[in-house]
């Protein structure tokens, strides 16, 4: 990550464990609401919850070089918990390059009833 900036929104996976071993660099991350430091042979593990929440800031002019490994599974949801968003991954899960079924980042107020916009009973052809 080359100068000031935010690697992605602050998030946590519902799925996937990630891991970030930082190769050079330094910078910050905030996991909660702290924003530690992390230099060059530094490792973070991040489980799939919101205990695993961060985002990874570069705060200087020098580039932040580093490898993040996820377990890649899939359906996944992941929540940025500062917007109140969801972000859905169906076929190819965040940063792989697969077609997707579904993908999309919805609001979570946009919450709607289970039979919202549905036939209870089903809404088929068959008699």
């Amino acid at each position: 990550m080359a100068g000031v900036g935010g690697s992605s929104p602050y998030h946590y996976h519902t799925r996937n464990e990630e891991a970030l071993f930082v190769l050079s660099g330094s910078g910050k991350i905030r996991l909660d609401d702290e924003l530690l430091a992390v230099t060059e042979g530094g490792y973070v593990s991040l489980p799939a919850d919101e205990s695993g929440a961060h985002r990874v800031v570069n705060d200087s002019d020098d580039p932040l070089t580093y490898l993040a490994v996820s377990t890649m599974a899939e359906p996944e949801v992941t929540v940025p918990p500062d917007s109140e968003k969801l972000w859905v991954f169906v076929g190819s899960p965040p940063g792989g390059r697969d077609d997707r079924q579904v993908h999309g980042y919805y609001r979570r107020d946009d919450d709607v009833d289970y039979w919202t916009d549905e036939t209870p009973g089903g809404n088929d052809d068959a008699e």
